[in-house]
């Protein structure tokens, strides 16, 4: 068993700098943090660099590709918010390291016609653009009935049986996709689905766009809003998450994107550029557009506030296929534009960090990453500078580790 020690880094663990710190990996682990390198192990000189945990995504819709891609921009981990990534159908993936680990919520409880339907040109089946790689897009393991609250309730234990790591819940109604009068959970059915899932242990999140979904989502006992409402924040709002211990995936790049804003300045970074193919190039520079009258600073200032509220942030994007009509996105690049526009909002860089790594990992119960200590897995990322002063730098790509393994360059 080959042992690798980290050395000359700065060292940010997730929640807070520990300084120059030696971290050593062996059998996948992190064995030892701090002290000297052991006798005998491979050295990597992290002199001029910091090294992060690996970055998770809390919002994003992928395949065996769009992990790959991940991988290369450091993210080691993506929650999937709506796919077939489930516990049965991920096995080859959880032990590829060449490709980022994930979790999923298999399919959210929509009424049929509901969102994310009015999402997709006539004839586009989302299942079959996936593209060379592999990875399952397509049939659902199992397609949850949320035409009332009693199928919604049933829907619950079959969802965790089929595999999901926790329930999705779509509360829209198409005002802000601009289609207006979308079939629309009712505020009986979604309770009572969440109900039942409390009863079965599992971990809730919802699809919020609008003020009016979050209030029914937090009425409903919902414990994360895996987007930010797109209307300017009200102290009441921000007081009921606060006060419902809600935690919130503002997805900023996402709803930039609906407001008509491309990932074009992103695109044009060299940092990125170079790992981005044509297609995934082309998806960036484009946009959803579907929002115009939206104003990002509203989202920007609703962020500031919920974070002086503390309620818990994590970064998400909502990547998913390279296609331009959901553009403005793309796996593992939109992750460090999230990091940026939440510095934008008014957190302090390793408030931004600590979204895309501790604070993810606790709330979605990942017990084994997200932070630097003996015992978790090596998901690392090694960055030239130090991203706790410029948060860009997480993008200065040294290396990345995923359970131990350097993903070659």
């Amino acid at each position: 068993m080959s042992t690798t020690a980290i050395t000359g880094a700065q060292v940010f663990d997730g929640e807070k700098p520990l300084g120059v710190t030696t971290v050593v990996i062996e059998g996948g682990r992190i064995v030892q943090v701090g002290g000297d390198a052991p006798d005998g192990a491979r050295i990597v000189d992290g002199t001029g660099a910091t090294l992060l945990p690996g970055l998770i995504d809390a919002h994003v819709h992928t395949d065996r590709a769009s992990l790959a891609l991940a991988l290369k921009f450091g993210v080691t981990t993506e929650l999937e918010m709506q796919g077939t990534n489930t516990r049965e159908r991920r096995a080859s993936i959880s032990e590829d390291d060449s490709v980022a680990d994930v979790r999923s919520s298999g399919f959210a409880l929509t009424p049929p016609g509901g969102h994310p339907s009015e999402l997709f040109p006539e004839g586009f089946h989302p299942g079959k653009a996936s593209g060379p790689g592999g990875g399952h897009r397509g049939e659902p393991p199992y397609r949850p009935d949320a035409t009332s609250p009693e199928a919604a309730a049933a829907s619950i234990p079959q969802l965790i049986a089929h595999g999901s790591d926790y329930i999705k819940f779509m509360i829209d109604d198409g005002s802000v996709e601009g289609h207006p009068g979308l079939p629309m959970l009712d505020q009986a059915t979604l309770n009572a689905g969440v109900t039942a899932a409390k009863k079965h242990g599992a971990l809730t999140v919802a699809h919020v766009l609008t003020l009016d979904a979050t209030r029914m989502a937090i009425e409903a006992g919902i414990d994360g809003l895996v987007h930010l409402f797109v209307e300017p924040a009200t102290d009441e709002i921000v007081t009921m998450i606060k006060g419902a211990g809600a935690f919130v995936v503002p997805c900023i790049v996402l709803n930039a994107s609906m407001m008509g804003i491309t990932g074009d300045q992103l695109a044009d970074d060299p940092r990125v550029a170079s790992r981005l193919d044509t297609d995934w190039d082309a998806t960036l520079r484009s946009c959803f557009g579907h929002y115009p009258q939206g104003k990002l600073q509203h989202v920007l200032d609703s962020v500031k506030a919920l974070a002086d509220a503390g309620v818990d942030l994590l970064v998400g994007t909502d990547a998913s296929q390279p296609m331009p009509f959901l553009g403005g996105l793309a796996h593992g690049a939109s992750v460090h534009q999230e990091l940026q526009r939440l510095v934008a909002a008014g957190l302090s860089p390793a408030a931004a960090l600590r979204a895309a790594t501790a604070t993810t990992a606790r709330r979605f119960h990942l017990s084994d990453r997200g932070r630097i200590a003996e015992g978790l897995r090596a998901d690392l990322l090694l960055v030239d500078g130090d991203p706790t002063v410029t948060i860009s730098d997480t993008l200065n790509t040294r290396a990345v580790w995923r359970r131990g393994t350097r993903l070659a360059a």
